[in-house]
């Protein structure tokens, strides 16, 4: 790991992410969950730093820059990079996040019309395998925050499975609200948390999908190491790796 601020920071978590595994009640196993650096905000250069570090997952909650550092000459180098899309996406803006090099995964699928649209739009890349989303979950009830009720999940998901043939479904994510993240008492469960598992769960009971089979993108810098306890198996974490941005941090990250 290279020695910087940037790469001390992240050994700093990642040590985190190890010791908050061990944590866990025996009968989630001891997956370590992915780690995604949310870079929004940054330079590409701090992301061509991160990855010198090994980190290779990264977050964008923003079209434009997403297209803007995938396709930076230098990080276009970088071909094991994976890029997340962790932000509130518009249809018409699905053909050019899908055209972005080593995009990996969409974790805010949150209408079924959003789902075609980027099925279709993926479909066009003629990329050799599907690809990755989440259904984003509004398990907090605010308006401000996107996602699908708790109580679409489940058809929302049938829906990519059956209407969307160049999707992959592959778990869920929630923001949830800031006040439950930066609560002092972690001997009560985070109620967006409980939400998204009882989500999980309804997801597998009505789809007959195995628990393993279907991940959970919850936890922050301010709590992500309450959400791996509970069985996150991704974190995207920010502001702790990369330092303060200049302006505030609005969907999915911290």
């Amino acid at each position: 790991m290279v020695d910087s601020p940037l790469g001390s920071a992240l050994k700093v978590i990642l040590g985190r992410i190890e010791n908050a595994v061990l944590r866990q009640p025996p009968e989630l196993g001891s997956r370590v969950p992915q780690l995604i650096a949310v870079s929004k905000m940054q330079p590409a250069e701090a992301v061509i730093e991160a990855h010198k570090c090994g980190q290779r997952h990264f977050g964008e909650n923003y079209v434009q820059e997403i297209v803007e550092k995938g396709s930076h000459h230098e990080v276009l180098e970088l071909e094991d990079i994976k890029w997340h899309f962790i932000g509130h996406l518009q249809r018409n803006k699905c053909n050019n996040l899908t055209a972005v090099p080593n995009l990996y995964m969409v974790q805010t699928i949150d209408t079924a019309k959003l789902a075609l649209a980027l099925s279709n739009s993926w479909e066009k890349q003629n990329k050799t395998c599907r690809l990755k989303v989440m259904v984003q979950v509004n398990t907090s009830g605010e308006e401000n925050k996107s996602g699908c009720p708790p109580e679409s999940c489940v058809e929302l998901v049938k829906h990519i499975m059956d209407k969307c043939p160049s999707l992959q479904f592959s778990g869920i994510m929630t923001i949830g609200a800031l006040a439950r993240s930066v609560q002092q008492d972690q001997e009560q469960s985070n109620e967006d948390f409980e939400l998204l598992l009882a989500c999980r769960r309804s997801i597998c009971e009505k789809l007959s999908l195995a628990i393993e089979d279907v991940q959970l993108s919850m936890g922050m810098s301010a709590d992500f190491e309450h959400a791996i306890e509970m069985g996150s198996t991704h974190v995207r974490i920010g502001s702790s790796i990369f330092g303060a941005r200049n302006k505030p941090a609005k969907d999915g990250e911290n």
